[in-house]
């Protein structure tokens, strides 16, 4: 069957609502979500069931990178600063220096054991250099994984931010196959500038895009998280443009937009926890239809030998080298070299040797599809044994909620009281987005002489309004009277 715009919807339809089904009864059999996408995707091409013929690596990419936008952001949005500042330099040690170690040592046992050439068997071993922020972001929210000494703070920030690594080192040897008279030097300014530039002009977007949020007034509350992803586009194209790292442009920004204060934040979050599942299984369907399964199978020795070889050898590598000097217990780093799951972005990865055209593209595309799946089946399915191997897990009681988790609970608070502002409280006259108020309260409405209103971040607060405010704790309010008044109301 060929894609035609007749069939297509009905077709992307069927295979999305089979994905969902899917994966609602996935994980009591201990098969991760993404796997099953993957697979649904290739029961559905070319060798499979369905019979549909899709061959268009271009096309996979624009899905994959569109995708990537949407998945990193999202991850972003819900990282939450309070937790990720005491482990931000072990995570930035993972995700810039772990990934190139990871990226050589495989790459150097890739070019033992093939034919490959030095600069191709890099290429491989830096298209699967990083975690993949989707395997790991669902994984680990699927299974609701509660772990010890902030473990799951420091893997979700890795997989959110080593994929521009990974994507710098794919393309600087991917120049270097192409250029065979060009010395490894050469592709340090780009290195340089790639990075250097992503940051910056992340930051600055973020600045941005939350004045923007909180300044323009929408006449409805569903166009905010429709600006929200425009400017998400905006910050990924625009750094692009430049010649900066997108991917680290995007997640900076993210990082930042979600630890202030927006406009209807609540449906902001809600929307792109949505949207980054929906391109999940949109991109895992995509990449199951591009491959050929009957392609693969001469590469399953090589394939395994060499996914092995990551698994067991390369990422402990990285590891425990990029976190040689800080003080961590041994039983976390082996625990970080196991969560080291591939997923898609290596296979979107993979899609640049193909439109690059260069000899070993197709042998390279299949054996890191390979390595993708057998990461995600072998790794994935066994996150919670592990944890409990390396008595890095807490029971799910003990799981302590973040502020964005509790912001998209339904009920999140336990107590309430009401508030009297009086004529010298700080909050007279401000908008509540303009008060920095406490992540863990809301107020959830406004006595306003006899009426009651229904507050958002634009809302004006006014002398002798009585603030209703819902705290997780008692021990919040203090925060609250201090963001009110700096005094005690």
């Amino acid at each position: 069957m060929d894609l035609t715009i007749e069939n297509i919807l009905l077709v992307g339809s069927l295979l999305l609502l089979v994905s969902i089904f899917a994966g609602k009864t996935s994980y009591k059999f201990g098969v991760p979500t993404l796997l099953l996408f993957l697979a649904i995707g290739m029961l559905a091409g070319s060798d499979g069931i369905a019979g549909i013929h899709f061959d268009d690596p271009k096309l996979a990419q624009f899905i994959g990178i569109v995708s990537l936008n949407f998945i990193l952001f999202s991850g972003g949005l819900d990282t939450n600063w309070t937790a990720v500042k005491p482990i931000l330099w072990e995570g930035i040690a993972l995700s810039t220096l772990g990934v190139l170690l990871t990226a050589i040592s495989l790459g150097t046992f890739v070019w033992f054991i093939t034919d490959f050439t030095i600069y191709e068997s890099l290429l491989l071993g830096s298209i699967v250099s990083s975690t993949d922020a989707a395997a790991v972001f669902s994984i680990l929210r699927s299974k609701s994984l509660a772990l010890k000494t902030n473990l799951r703070p420091t893997l979700e920030l890795e997989s959110g931010s080593n994929d521009p690594m990974a994507y710098v080192l794919t393309i600087a040897f991917l120049t270097l196959v192409i250029n065979q008279d060009q010395s490894f030097l050469s592709i340090i300014p780009m290195f340089l500038q790639q990075m250097v530039l992503g940051g910056i002009l992340g930051i600055a977007f973020g600045v941005l895009s939350k004045y923007t949020i909180n300044k323009i007034k929408l006449d409805f509350e569903g166009l905010y998280p429709v600006l929200v992803i425009t400017l998400m586009f905006i910050t990924f194209s625009a750094t692009d443009f430049v010649g900066g790292n997108g991917f680290l442009s995007i997640y900076i920004c993210a990082v930042y937009l979600g630890n202030q204060d927006l406009i209807h934040k609540k449906t902001i979050l809600k929307m792109f926890d949505g949207l980054a599942w929906l391109m999940q299984i949109v991109l895992f369907l995509t990449l199951g239809l591009l491959v050929f399964p009957s392609e693969i199978i001469p590469y399953m020795g090589i394939g395994l030998l060499i996914s092995v070889f990551l698994i067991v050898i390369a990422r402990p590598i990285g590891v425990f080298l990029s976190l040689l000097f800080f003080k961590m217990k041994l039983r976390r780093r082996f625990y970080i070299s196991w969560v080291g799951l591939r997923g898609a972005v290596p296979i979107v990865f993979a899609t640049y040797p193909l439109l690059a055209g260069i000899d070993k593209a197709n042998m390279i595309f299949n054996i890191v599809f390979f390595i993708s799946v057998t990461s995600i089946l072998i790794q994935g399915t066994t996150l919670s044994v592990i944890a409990k191997w390396l008595h890095v897990g807490l029971p799910e009681k003990a799981k302590k909620l973040n502020a964005t988790d509790l912001l998209l609970e339904e009920n999140p608070k336990a107590e309430m009281k009401e508030l009297l502002i009086t004529s010298d409280c700080y909050a007279v006259d401000k908008k509540i987005v303009e008060l920095g108020f406490p992540k863990n309260a809301i107020i959830a409405m406004i006595k306003r002489d006899d009426s009651y209103i229904i507050p958002n971040g634009l809302t004006i607060i006014e002398v002798h309004d009585t603030l209703i405010v819902l705290a997780d704790r008692p021990q919040i309010f203090e925060e609250v009277y201090k963001t009110l008044k700096s005094q005690k109301i």
